[in-house]
């Protein structure tokens, strides 16, 4: 990887980061009571977007549909397989109890984003339609089915965003 490509790379990791922090501080200002804040955080979330989706673009790692599933579930695999199993065993030595549920849930969710994406692979050219609903809590991602509670976490069905 050359210098600009290492540039681009920091850029889109920098807005990444930066545009979920800032969504993350504007549902903070809601809850507060400071929906001005909120809307400014949201914007600027939103900008920095705009600015990461730039740069990956720039890095030509947005591919066809086919390779992206594919990139997608190798890179879903090695989390889970890997990094996840790190981050858990580096909490438990730190007696983060929180953290070990955190890193074990993680783990156990990219798992099923796998299987989601290898699913979607083997029936690529069928366009199957489904409705998908995330886990507000852990990020558990159920196909089809609203389940009554998280597999993963417990939360209740109420928990559950809709995507159809």
């Amino acid at each position: 990887m050359d210098e600009l490509q290492k540039a681009l790379y920091e850029a889109y990791v920098g807005e990444a980061k930066a545009a979920l922090r800032l969504k993350v501080f504007a549902e903070k200002a809601k809850k507060e009571g400071y929906p001005q804040i909120a809307k400014l955080f949201g914007v600027i979330s939103f900008s920095e977007e705009i600015h990461g989706t730039r740069a990956l673009k720039l890095l030509r790692e947005v591919k066809s549909t086919e390779e992206n599933l594919a990139a997608s579930f190798e890179s879903e695999q090695k989390v889970a397989g890997v990094a996840y199993d790190e981050f858990i065993k580096m909490a438990e030595r730190a007696g983060n109890k929180a953290a070990v549920l955190h890193f074990s849930q993680s783990r156990d969710v990219e798992e099923v984003h796998a299987k989601l994406y290898k699913e979607a692979m083997n029936h690529f050219l069928e366009e199957r339609e489904t409705t998908y609903y995330v886990c507000k809590v852990c990020g558990f991602v159920s196909d089809g089915i609203l389940p009554d509670e998280c597999p993963f976490c417990g939360a209740k069905k109420e928990q559950f965003e809709h995507f159809g």
